[in-house]
């Protein structure tokens, strides 16, 4: 069984994490930002240096988003495992999933991180960004845990 859910989530994080970082790449390159600047802030979060580290630092991003992708993975995983109403409602669940991750990341982590950065909330980008969590993340985790 551990085998079966490390794998589970393994392809989770794999699917998911493909969709979110291409969704991510796509959107810093049409606002002007090249994908590598994207990816050196996401490894800025735990790595505020990173910034500055080219090459290196964008490497540390796609493994800061895979890293972060796979606890978030982790965590739906294991409530399919242990909720039935989760296993029940995989695809359901995994979209109100994607909710409550845009809720967190949008409304804690990022204000925490970057206070000064994230303080509107344009109606475009809400629609945007829930789409990539709720769309391109939480439904890839139900999928894939659907089938199982």
């Amino acid at each position: 069984m551990a085998k079966r859910i490390g794998k589970t989530i393994a392809e989770a994080t794999a699917l998911a994490g493909l969709l979110d970082i291409a969704a991510a790449a796509l959107l810093a390159s049409s606002s002007g930002m090249a994908p590598a600047r994207m990816l050196r802030g996401l490894a800025a979060g735990p790595f505020p240096q990173a910034l500055h580290w080219g090459f290196a630092g964008a490497v540390l991003g796609l493994v800061t988003h895979f890293v972060i992708m796979a606890l978030m993975a982790s965590v739906f995983m294991l409530a399919w495992r242990g909720i039935g109403f989760v296993r029940a409602h995989p695809l359901i669940c995994g979209m109100l999933y994607g909710v409550g991750l845009w809720c967190v990341m949008y409304f804690i982590v990022l204000p925490m991180r970057w206070p000064t950065l994230f303080r509107t909330h344009e109606p475009k980008d809400v629609v945007i960004q829930l789409f990539c969590h709720v769309i391109l993340v939480g439904l890839p985790m139900g999928w894939i845990a659907r089938r199982q």
